[in-house]
């Protein structure tokens, strides 16, 4: 293949015309090998330092004391009007 043919599928795949004629199929699998490690506890929690279920459920028990918070300032307001009604 010309020269100018190969840099431009070079340019077109983000890489040099050297990396492509340099190109071995050994060398590569002997890089993702020497670098593909698979942690197990990392690959349960997918690197979080908190559990996601527990930060759901402290939501959920903030959204409840709200809404319970809202209920009564509603209940106050019901009384409040009812004494100025009478």
């Amino acid at each position: 293949m010309d020269d100018s043919k190969l840099e431009e599928i070079a340019k077109a795949l983000g890489v040099t015309k050297e990396g492509i004629e340099n190109f071995s199929e050994e060398a590569i699998l002997n890089i993702i090998g020497n670098t593909y490690h698979v942690d197990i506890s990392s690959a349960v929690n997918y690197g979080c330092s908190f559990n996601p279920l527990d930060k759901l459920m402290d939501a959920y028990e903030e959204n409840k004391k709200l809404h319970e918070r809202l209920l009564q300032a509603e209940k106050d307001k019901v009384v409040y009007l009812e004494k100025l009604i009478k």
